[in-house]
């Protein structure tokens, strides 16, 4: 493992508003940086009452802007909700304010309901144009010719870092023939993670972006002085991602000491299943649990997100799985 980094979605908790969540967003960026974090990546949803991250560019310049070394960029942009242009100007510009530092990963997924969708694209085709506005979003990076009858400007000749992300064989398909990095969203979608990481390895082929393969999982922590205190305070998350599941979305519950009473076994099974890329519990059981999943997936990076409705808690979570992450990652490399 060369990086481990962190995931932020802006999470609106029960009796905070945006402006809290997007405030905390940036307090957590500026601690992750101090903790070693890698990269900081902020995701697209739309419609959603507990994220606030919908505007993800305009999120991440405000982060880059509060921080200095640490790299920053979406875990991602939902490519079909834009045309590649717009994308590449703004993270071309991005580029040029913050050089070196931005990273933009590409979802295919809407990120939203389909009303929602539609709201935003306006016009919905059938047709799946996303390998073809991945090139054309690649080609505005690059070195073109002032000739070149559209531009992204700023944009062109940033070479901005541009990852693929997904949850299934296709997007490991995609990322091997383009020869791109390639992020698994194990966190919340584990269930294809070892044939998509086997798909990817084997038929990558080395491109002007990347030699060979580079692979990042991501995993849900959530990080405590106990097991005790950690499995309380991520019944949030559970019970965010339940009602979910079951159209009722809303912002970061309150966590509860009962959170089984709360969610039918039906969907509690659906949840954990979900969910069981993680780890959960205090600094030795997560110690345990995150060097499982290092020593089975061999990634190149580790992407660890988590929801907590207590703000210095979930900044505490992270700074303990950063100490724990730093060791592991030191022995690998004395290994």
């Amino acid at each position: 493992m060369q990086h481990f980094s962190l995931l932020d979605l802006s999470p609106i908790a029960e009796g905070k508003t945006a402006a809290d969540a997007l405030a905390g967003t940036v307090d957590l960026a500026r601690a992750a940086e101090g903790f070693g974090y890698h990269r900081f990546w902020l995701a697209e949803h739309h419609n959603m009452p507990g994220i606030a991250s919908a505007a993800t560019a305009v999120v991440i310049g405000h982060v880059a802007a509060a921080t200095r070394t640490m790299r920053i960029g979406a875990g991602g942009i939902m490519l079909p909700n834009h045309a590649p242009l717009v994308i590449a100007e703004q993270f071309g510009t991005l580029a040029t304010l913050f050089p070196g530092r931005i990273d933009l990963g590409l979802g295919r997924a809407p990120g939203t309901d389909m009303a929602t969708a539609r709201a935003l694209r306006r016009h919905m085709v059938s047709e799946d144009s996303f390998p073809q506005d991945v090139q054309e979003l690649l080609g505005y990076f690059g070195d073109s010719s002032e000739a070149s009858p559209v531009r992204a400007i700023p944009g062109a000749g940033t070479h901005v870092p541009v990852w693929i992300l997904g949850s299934s064989l296709y997007g490991a398909q995609l990322a091997a023939y383009l020869g791109l990095p390639y992020a698994f969203a194990s966190h919340f979608a584990p269930a294809m993670l070892e044939q998509a990481l086997h798909v990817y390895r084997s038929t990558f082929q080395p491109s002007a972006f990347l030699e060979r393969p580079h692979v990042m999982i991501a995993a849900g922590v959530c990080a405590a002085e106990t097991d005790a205190e950690a499995a309380y305070l991520r019944s949030s998350q559970l019970l965010a991602f339940a009602r979910l599941r079951t159209g009722r979305p809303g912002k970061l519950p309150m966590p509860t000491a009962h959170v089984g009473h709360e969610i039918p076994a039906p969907v509690m099974a659906q949840v954990e299943q979900a969910l069981s890329c993680s780890a959960t519990g205090s600094a030795k059981t997560i110690a345990s649990q995150l060097g499982a999943l290092i020593s089975t997936y061999q990634p190149d990076e580790l992407m660890i997100t988590g929801m907590i409705h207590d703000h210095s808690a979930r900044v505490r979570s992270f700074e303990i799985a950063a100490d724990i992450l730093m060791d592991l990652r030191n022995t690998q490399k004395a290994a």
